[in-house]
């Protein structure tokens, strides 16, 4: 223990309010197993809700945790209640992973101040899993110990951290298999989250945290990663996790139990103790029941073997009548327990430890530290994104095929377009279509940020990366081979089929615009799905925004007759740059012309004539509000460029400022 540390441990009186018998050293001195203490101490949390609808809406001040003290020794530590109690509330709080706005207490490590940077330097393991599963259980803690191990560190030495780390959780026969994914079969649920445990070990943390490790899984698996989890605390860390309702194998291994109900403690100490103190006030365990089991039923007014005497409480079927009896049934179980010798010898303990800390902590959480520079992270990162795309090709090649055969099916209807009234028809709507195809392609890149969003936030949150580091990357691997190579495939196939004007110069400039409108389009699907939780919204508000463009693109409608007051909206359809681009693209230098004959009755004869009404490509651009000149060409892809790093600018702020914390 450090010098000038408090000493953990007390001597309790004899007896206690309640006539429970105490007893020496409730909590046994496990500080000189190594590890760290954590201390918690009058921690209050509240949050703001909100009710009603629209103008009707109200905001209401909830209680989540109130006055809850404890402490966390090298061991077991778990976190036990009913869904509601406050049990993940908690765990975030101790983890540094929750919002501190309307946060209040103090939390201690080995009686100092909490560090700032308390998130990165242990270890938290999330409930959904966060692992890449396109990538094996060897390169997915590579990838860890690559990003949280400084550069100090070396490869080598990396390499056998992660080797040490595979053999301790057991991975050994699965370390170069694929973890899996929705399409293709990986490892087991028990190997999967050995995995997710293994990533958090990289950086060897003292304090580890797990958000409900068993769910998800069957009961043999899940006994076995707490078994493991066992044999990691017996070798000095300090495991603080949330579950809910465990069976008796595994709650047998639990060192320390904290047993909440809406908000409150109803008890904390050593787990083995619990159903003691229970007997103590009144409450008889049945034989064979699960303990947790029998916890949960007390919580709940269930219980079949309640010895304590009750006031006259009537059972209404009254669901509004229930909810308050349970309210105050938890706040009958919170006062006897701060009048127990457990909550006593807690709290002389946390006493004990505040005199030493002098200094009040406030909680301050949002200091996130690297390991590594920007670009270690950018090389990492973009690594892991282009094999994500290649160990999953489904979208990709599915992507590709559908440009082909579209760009066969659009060259065969436009097939060999004439320089004639009906040729300049099938150009237009001809480039309509694709301009509109590369917008409504792009929607595609919605899941880019949404369906990574937990992982981003939790490697984010740990340090691995920068989110400047993971935004580049990302664009990277979306931009260049899903926005690229499809806008190449297309226009090679099309341009031939169709007979668009033979120069190089056209074919490269039609292939540019097609680039630019897909890369303009996929910039605001970032900027509308970045932040966003649900897919389906960002598809709608992308479907929505796309029609209105369409309206303004200059196909439907002529944009030289729309009102002043509306013609304004026509700045902002990505589908009218990149289509006005081609049309000066091919309409410029061609002549359109039709015939038409007619039959002039002189007499008795018949004398049919021909005459040729002719256009040309620059007497239609203009009656459509159109500059020709080159200048016009490239103030398109100008304005489409600009809006490109607008959109991108919006989309990295919107994940830069999004909200982090649980």
């Amino acid at each position: 223990m450090a010098e000038g540390q408090p000493h953990l441990s007390i001597q309790m009186s004899d007896s206690n309010t309640n006539g429970v018998p105490s007893r020496k050293q409730s909590f046994p001195d496990l500080a000189s197993r190594g590890g760290s203490i954590l201390t918690f101490h009058n921690i209050c949390y509240h949050v703001k809700m909100k009710t009603g609808f629209l103008c009707c809406k109200k905001t209401a001040d909830k209680e989540v945790l109130r006055d809850v003290n404890g402490i966390m020794r090298p061991g077991l530590n778990a976190i036990l209640g009913p869904t509601g109690s406050g049990k993940s509330s908690l765990l975030d709080i101790l983890a540094a992973r929750k919002d501190p706005h309307g946060l209040s207490g103090d939390i201690l490590i080995n009686g100092a101040p909490q560090p700032a940077n308390f998130k990165c330097t242990s270890g938290y393991v999330v409930q959904d899993d966060v692992v890449m599963g396109t990538l094996t259980v060897r390169e997915n803690l590579k990838f860890s110990a690559a990003l949280r191990l400084p550069k100090s560190v070396k490869e080598r030495e990396k390499n056998e951290r992660v080797n040490q780390i595979i053999k301790e959780l057991g991975l050994s026969k699965v370390a170069d298999s694929k973890v899996g994914t929705q399409f293709t079969r990986g490892v087991s649920g028990g190997e999967r989250k050995r995995t997710n445990i293994g990533m958090e070990l990289i950086t060897d943390p003292a304090i580890l945290f797990l958000d409900e490790p068993t769910t998800g899984l069957d009961a043999s698996t899940a006994n076995a990663v707490l078994l493991l989890l066992k044999r990691m605390a017996k070798q000095g860390k300090t495991i603080i996790f949330s579950i809910h309702q465990p069976r008796y194998s595994i709650f047998r291994l639990f060192d320390s139990l904290t047993l909440l109900a809406t908000g409150r403690v109803l008890y904390h100490g050593p787990a083995q103790h619990a159903i003691e103190y229970f007997q103590s006030i009144g409450y008889q365990c049945e034989p064979y029941n699960n303990p947790a089991d029998f916890f949960l039923d007390i919580i709940n007014g269930d219980s079949t073997a309640v010895a304590m005497s009750k006031t006259d409480e009537t059972n209404t079927e009254s669901t509004e009548e229930h909810t308050e009896y349970d309210k105050t049934l938890a706040e009958k179980l919170a006062e006897k327990y701060s009048n127990s010798a457990y909550y006593q010898e807690t709290k002389a303990v946390l006493e004990n430890i505040s005199l030493g800390n002098q200094k009040k902590t406030k909680a301050v959480f949002r200091q996130i530290t690297y390991a590594n520079s920007f670009l270690h992270q950018l090389k990492w990162v973009s690594k892991r994104t282009f094999k994500n795309l290649v160990g999953n090709p489904q979208a990709s090649i599915a992507q590709l095929c559908v440009t082909a055969v579209l760009g066969l099916v659009v060259g065969a209807i436009f097939f060999g377009l004439k320089e004639d009234s009906a040729g300049l028809q099938n150009r237009v709507g001809a480039m309509f279509f694709l301009t509109t195809n590369q917008c409504f392609s792009s929607i595609s890149a919605i899941e880019l940020f949404v369906v990574e969003k937990k992982t981003f936030i939790h490697e984010y949150i740990s340090g691995y990366y920068r989110t400047s580091a993971y935004f580049i990357s990302k664009l990277m691997a979306d931009l260049i081979p899903m926005r690229t190579i499809p806008s190449i495939i297309f226009t090679c196939i099309v341009y031939f089929m169709l007979g668009l004007k033979p120069t190089v110069e056209a074919f490269f400039t039609m292939m540019f615009t097609l680039m630019m409108v897909s890369y303009t389009a996929t910039s605001m699907s970032l900027a509308i799905a970045a932040g966003q939780s649900v897919v389906a919204v960002a598809n709608l508000l992308m479907t929505i925004t796309f029609v209105f463009m369409i309206i303004f693109s200059g196909l439907l409608v002529n944009l030289t007759s729309v009102m002043s007051w509306l013609s304004w909206l026509k700045y902002f359809s990505i589908p009218r740059y990149g289509m006005t681009a081609l049309q000066i693209n091919e309409l410029t230098g061609l002549n359109f012309c039709s015939s038409s004959n007619y039959t002039n009755l002189i007499s008795n004869n018949n004398y049919r004539q021909i005459s040729q009404v002719c256009t040309t490509g620059e007497e239609y651009l203009k009656n459509q509000g159109i500059d020709a000149s080159s200048w016009g060409l490239w103030q398109n892809h100008l304005a489409l460029a600009c809006m490109t790093v607008i959109f991108l600018t919006i989309a990295y702020l919107k994940l830069h400022f999004m909200k982090k914390f649980s």
